[in-house]
């Protein structure tokens, strides 16, 4: 089987790819660029979209014997990626950049060009589990469940989980890091990416400033309706956070507050107790069912809204507009913006059912 292996420079890409070499696939080492400026990216040896990761994903595919190409994604990628984070931002609403990259970015671009170009899958380091013993794809979560990704791959269409490969799924962490020494692979002990790579500094609010500029508003006591700060825009803010929130006097209780909710229209940012953060009903849309079976019905399920957040065990059932998903238990700090995605509750909750985008919450 032709082969197309993502590597971002990373342990992790790195060993997925030697691991398809040691099936006996055809593979081919690919780089995405994803920035027509790489110097404005992230620096230092953190493995994902810097100009030496490049480097050290063609040191790999070297030592794999494999051919080596990097790709220019950098136009689709500030399209897809980039603008969608701003945007949602903008509108109130808290976006997974790195979710929206593997939807648009590896997993639609790269495999459109892969497949064009006669390759059979694309295998990436991601840390999930796919089978296809049903006949339709399966994606679950990885042997390691500090590192699983299935969630932010639950967001691939059945057509394009067909095309994937996740060598590492089966693996934990410490033993993929112990392959790539043994393998002489420079990038063993390379630390793990966790920032975004787009925003070198960290610092998400300069950011969205530079990219939206100030756009005043209110901060709004939930209780009493007092206006208790002004803000620079509502893309300042996510709900449930607790710090920054520039207020100069204690609530009446003495309590930390929190935000509640963003109203972009009016620039109004909501703030109360932890309590009133709690959510048991979902609304989400544009869901995405790996398996082509949507659920049908009241369904039990496992819930997650974040990469590695809590889980809940709910009721999800579709609507007209997407998907409703009633908690067993309350969960705090849930998002529009974010992602839902469901488990099936047996086999410890490892089954992706579907996922998606939550757009409002009770």
């Amino acid at each position: 089987m032709r082969v197309l292996a993502a590597m971002s420079g990373g342990v992790d890409s790195a060993v997925a790819a030697a691991r398809a070499v040691d099936a006996g696939h055809d593979v081919t080492g690919v780089h995405l660029a994803l920035s027509a400026k790489p110097g404005t990216l992230r620096t230092g040896a953190r493995g994902c979209c810097t100009v030496e990761d490049s480097r050290d994903a063609r040191r790999a595919a070297d030592i794999l014997g494999i051919p080596f190409y990097v790709w220019d994604f950098a136009e689709r990628f500030s399209e897809e990626v980039i603008e969608t984070f701003v945007g949602e931002y903008a509108a109130g609403r808290t976006p997974n950049p790195c979710m929206t990259c593997n939807e648009k970015i590896k997993f639609e671009a790269l495999l459109e060009k892969a497949v064009a170009l006669g390759f059979d899958a694309v295998s990436t380091g991601h840390y999930a589990r796919l089978s296809q013993e049903s006949g339709a794809p399966e994606l679950r979560r990885s042997r390691d469940e500090d590192k699983d990704q299935s969630y932010v791959l639950a967001s691939l269409t059945p057509q394009q989980l067909r095309h994937a490969m996740f060598p590492l799924g089966h693996s934990l962490k410490s033993e993929v890091r112990e392959e790539a020494e043994r393998r002489d692979l420079a990038v063993a002990r390379k630390p793990d990416s966790h920032d975004i790579c787009f925003i070198p500094d960290g610092d998400t609010k300069k950011f969205l400033d530079s990219k939206l500029g100030e756009r005043p508003g209110e901060m709004v006591d939930a209780d009493s309706g007092e206006v208790l700060a002004e803000h620079s825009g509502v893309h300042g803010f996510t709900v449930g956070q607790r710090k920054g929130l520039g207020i100069d006097k204690p609530a009446a209780d003495g309590r930390p507050r929190y935000v509640l909710s963003l109203e972009p229209v009016s620039g109004t940012v909501e703030v109360g107790s932890a309590e009133r953060l709690s959510v048991t009903e979902i609304d989400a849309d544009r869901p995405i069912w790996p398996s082509e079976s949507p659920i049908d019905g009241p369904t039990e399920c496992v819930a997650q809204i974040r990469a590695h957040g809590e889980t809940c065990r709910a009721v999800a059932e579709t609507t007209d507009e997407g998907v409703r998903v009633r908690l067993h238990e309350p969960m705090r700090g849930v998002a529009p913006g974010q992602s839902v995605v469901l488990y099936r509750p047996e086999e410890a909750g490892d089954l992706v059912l579907g996922s998606a985008k939550i757009s409002a919450t009770r």
